[in-house]
């Protein structure tokens, strides 16, 4: 059997790319040019969201017809084919926003750039001249526009570099200054942060490491070696951030991208880089977790939501349209049957063939999984999208002291889930961005071991647009200096915790938010955590989430270490901790060193 894990195959994914382009149509303009999905606008509006809704359902079907050698069943290029020229002709009533109206006509340009040049045989090649003439001065203006310094400058080199292979207009500086600022981005073990912060998320690869790949080929360059050895240690990490059920880690921004996550893996495939069985494998695992689990939905579409619709994961550039940059992760349809990555058997995903800590060393994780359970869990101690010392509240999906595949974090109101926090005299929970990231290791005896401390504040996000990252502008007031040290071991994390200076306020320690029926979460406070108790939250795991917590009765004593053990999964003893030696259930002992 070639697919003993996932059971699924090409032909999988072919269907599944098939069903989402059939039923796209059902939401089309007369002329194809808008692809306008149910629900409310998003925050760019109706037209904005109908154009992400051509360029993304695009990319699907160029993957489906380049990995076809032209085949096409469907008739996709010809369907598509009516679309573009309707929206690029600037008499039509479908036309679409230009890249000097709107922002995010950049974004999409490079996907129908990326697409153009992906099919051009079939589709590029047998347009009007007309109709191609309209497409070169749609994408002209992202020669020498301005471009977020964040993993938008892929967009402007993609779109050029299209430019130029037709004749087009296009600047040379532009991209070359954007492969100059693309390298400043890089960090260790072949990750990326997206942009100046300490952002690490997703698009490290479904963005970051996916475009210059596709670049390279659309410059008819050789793959850079040193890409090319960014990208196979990256999977390296990757792999083991993907649970035995296919969930990718739930940590973010713009998670309603759902398997979009499959992305670098089929990159590394196209690139030749890691073990064919194990990339598919873990692709496949992510693909269908979301496809058994709602998504798409009955009618095919794809909604705003992680399984099932939950509008509250949107940001503020998500519309109806924007859950299908999802189809990144159909890239793999852009290789032909015969290709190793369809040929070769399965591999477990890490989590799979045993227990595993692991130190991922750019965004400051201690990751460990579990094959009991599949869980793989994340403990947090260098990613919040900031800087250090930035006086900002948190967001959500970034500054947690832990993420996993099994959890979803709390999206609104104070830390509570995963947190670390002084209550005020209101009770409300402070935040910890800005933090400092102390070093993250491992002992000998494999259990991990990290640290962080930060200034608590309390206040709110200010009032720009919600982007899934902090937003400044908002009321804060300064609190104590607050440390916390992490070793993870297992199911297990054993949390010290201390606030450093007077005055201060009560203590609060946070678990795991765990679906009801779901993984169990426990939390065990040690001496003076007296008070316990479960929050009950709705996520878009469930509605019912709980959140258990520990806290000190009155206000922390400075300098004093309290202690916590949290579980997530399947762990029934618990570790036994005095002072800082930790005896753990598999009856391995750590002597943990605390900061005098």
């Amino acid at each position: 059997m070639i697919s003993p894990y996932t059971g699924w195959t090409r032909e999988h994914w072919a269907a599944l790319a098939d069903r989402l382009l059939l039923a796209a149509r059902a939401h089309a303009s007369p002329a194809h040019a808008r692809i306008a999905f149910p629900g409310p606008p998003g925050g760019y509006g109706p037209d904005v969201d109908a154009l992400e809704g051509f360029a993304r359902t695009f990319l699907a079907a160029g993957f489906r017809v380049a990995g076809e050698d032209g085949r096409d069943p469907l008739g996709l290029m010809e369907w598509y084919a009516e679309g573009l020229a309707a929206g690029v002709d600037p008499a039509s009533p479908e036309r679409w926003p230009r890249l000097d109206e709107h922002d995010q006509a950049k974004v999409e340009a490079a996907s129908v750039a990326l697409v153009l040049h992906l099919t051009r045989a079939w589709l590029w090649d047998r347009l009007p001249t007309r109709v191609r003439e309209q497409v070169v001065d749609w994408l002209a203006p992202a020669v020498g526009a301005a471009y977020p310094p964040i993993n938008w400058v892929w967009f402007q080199i993609v779109t050029e570099q299209f430019l130029a292979s037709v004749g087009g207009p296009y600047a040379e500086e532009d991209i070359e200054a954007g492969l100059a600022l693309a390298r400043t981005f890089e960090r260790a073990d072949g990750w990326y942060a997206d942009g100046p912060e300490r952002a690490y998320d997703h698009y490290n690869g479904w963005a970051l490491h996916l475009y210059p790949l596709l670049w390279s080929e659309m410059a008819g360059r050789a793959p850079d070696p040193a890409y090319l050895a960014r990208l196979e240690r990256f999977l390296d990490d990757a792999v083991h951030l993907v649970g035995a059920d296919g969930s990718p880690l739930v940590q973010g921004r713009s998670l309603t991208y759902r398997f979009a996550a499959a992305a670098p893996f089929w990159a590394g495939a196209r690139a030749g880089v890691g073990s064919p069985g194990l990339l598919r494998r873990a692709a496949s695992g992510i693909v269908r977790h979301f496809a058994e689990r709602g998504a798409p939905d009955r009618d095919g579409v794809l909604t705003l939501g992680w399984h099932g619709p939950w509008r509250g994961i949107a940001q503020n550039y998500s519309g109806p349209g924007s859950p299908y940059w999802a189809v990144k992760g159909l890239l793999g349809l852009s290789l032909p049957a015969g290709h190793p990555v369809w040929t070769a058997v399965e591999e477990p995903l890490p989590v799979e063939t045993g227990d595993f800590t692991r130190v991922v060393r750019a965004p400051g994780w201690l990751v460990s999984g579990t094959r009991a359970d599949g869980i793989v869990r994340v403990v947090n101690h260098g990613t919040d999208h900031a800087r250090p010392g930035a006086r900002l509240p948190d967001a959500p999906l970034y500054a947690r002291l832990g993420y996993s595949t099994a959890t979803f974090p709390l999206l609104s109101g104070d830390p509570l889930d995963q947190s670390v926090a002084v209550l005020d005299g209101d009770g409300r929970a402070s935040h910890r961005t800005g933090f400092a990231s102390g070093p993250v290791s491992a002992l000998p005896s494999g259990t991990l071991v990290g640290s962080s401390r930060w200034r608590a504040r309390w206040g709110d996000q200010g009032p720009g647009p919600d982007h899934g990252y902090s937003r400044p502008g908002g009321e804060l007031r300064d609190g104590p200096e607050v440390e916390v040290v992490s070793a993870v071991r297992g199911p297990w994390e054993v949390r010290f915790a201390r606030l450093r200076a007077a005055p201060g306020g009560r203590l609060c320690l946070g678990g795991w938010p765990a679906p009801e029926g779901g993984p169990a979460t426990r939390v065990i406070g040690g001496p003076g955590l007296t008070e316990r108790g479960v929050a009950v939250e709705a996520t878009p795991l469930a509605g019912r989430t709980l959140v258990p917590w520990c806290a000190t009765p009155g206000p922390a004593e400075p300098g004093r270490w309290y202690t916590a053990a949290l579980l997530l999964g399947a762990g029934d003893e618990p570790p036994v901790v005095k002072e800082n030696v930790i005896t753990w259930p598999d009856g391995a002992t750590d002597e943990i060193p605390l900061p005098v």
